[in-house]
């Protein structure tokens, strides 16, 4: 006579286990409840529950965020997507929507002001630490949004929105402002309004001769991925505002109408009489490479070049 194999036990459904787990971190056992969230969603995955699996995931994620709990939140944040991945969920506005409320979980860290004593200064590093930490989490959560948006239907580069999300994450909270590393996600999103934003907000407080680095620098970057538009437009934006005064910022004005129509020798030209201000930054020549190609139909003559556009991938 055989045996009978023992029946798996039948999952509830997943609002039993969510409110559960809710009661756990109420408790004030996060990391109970962070073992428990991985396990039991690892459950309904392995029984092709996939979107409990992800209400679940969603539920810990902002649940732990609200808690403060930025390591474990983001973890479950990371997991909800690689569980998009699992189940092969397209890209469209109810996931976007679920996503992006798990970004606006995350929370802020306020940095201590007038600071002068040593027990001040150590609350500034605590609160520096934490915030790159936050910073931290909240990138691998969106980059591995954006991956995901990428493969399964959105923009070939990214959802515009996940994008626009990064940026403004880093540059409102990063303790170590990387503009080139804002700009980047700006010039990929579809708020060119925002970018301007930032950008002016970045003049008013940024060191002597960064400012005209950081408007060329989104302007390029635009131009490199041929969006000619953008470009202009971010440009007529700032011209609202007090822009520096600079070689540079001539260059840029001189740039964009010149590839609005067929002018190699002009757009070279510029090259050649701006060149002192365009080596001020080395990625600067690798973008206009870039833009010769793209707008003239230039062929790159040297094998190495790319280096610049590959560390620029590698921030996204």
């Amino acid at each position: 006579m055989s045996r009978e194999r023992p029946r798996k036990a039948t999952l509830p459904p997943a609002e039993e286990n969510i409110k559960k787990l809710e009661n756990v971190i109420n408790e004030g056992n996060y990391y109970g409840a962070q073992q428990m969230y991985k396990s039991i969603s690892a459950r309904y995955v392995s029984a092709q529950r996939h979107s409990e699996a992800l209400d679940i995931l969603h539920s810990g994620a902002c649940f732990q965020l609200k808690n403060g709990q930025v390591t474990c939140g983001s973890e479950l944040a990371v997991i909800y997507v690689e569980t998009l991945v699992k189940a092969k969920v397209p890209y469209g506005d109810d996931v976007l929507d679920r996503i992006r409320k798990i970004y606006k979980t995350f929370p802020q860290i306020p940095l201590p002001q007038d600071l002068g004593e040593d027990d001040d200064m150590q609350q500034l590093n605590e609160a520096l630490g934490a915030a790159k930490i936050h910073v931290d989490c909240c990138l691998s959560f969106l980059r591995a949004a954006i991956k995901w948006s990428a493969e399964f239907g959105a923009h070939r580069n990214g959802s515009p929105e996940l994008h626009v999300m990064l940026a403004e994450y880093v540059y409102s909270e990063s303790p170590e402002l990387d503009m080139t590393r804002v700009s980047y996600h700006f010039v990929r999103g579809n708020n060119q309004k925002k970018f301007a934003s930032a950008l002016v907000n970045f003049m008013g407080k940024c060191y002597p001769g960064e400012d005209d680095l950081a408007i060329a620098r989104a302007i390029l970057m635009y131009l490199a991925m041929g969006n000619l538009r953008d470009a202009n437009f971010l440009m007529d934006e700032l011209k609202k505002h007090d822009l520096p005064q600079s070689d540079l910022i001539q260059f840029v004005n001189y740039l964009l109408p010149t590839l609005q129509r067929d002018a190699l020798p002009l757009f070279n030209m510029l090259r050649t009489n701006y060149r002192s201000s365009i080596d001020r930054e080395p990625a600067f020549k690798e973008l206009l490479d870039d833009i010769a190609e793209l707008f003239y139909g230039v062929q790159r003559k040297n094998p190495l070049q790319g280096m610049f556009g590959d560390i620029f991938k590698m921030m996204g």
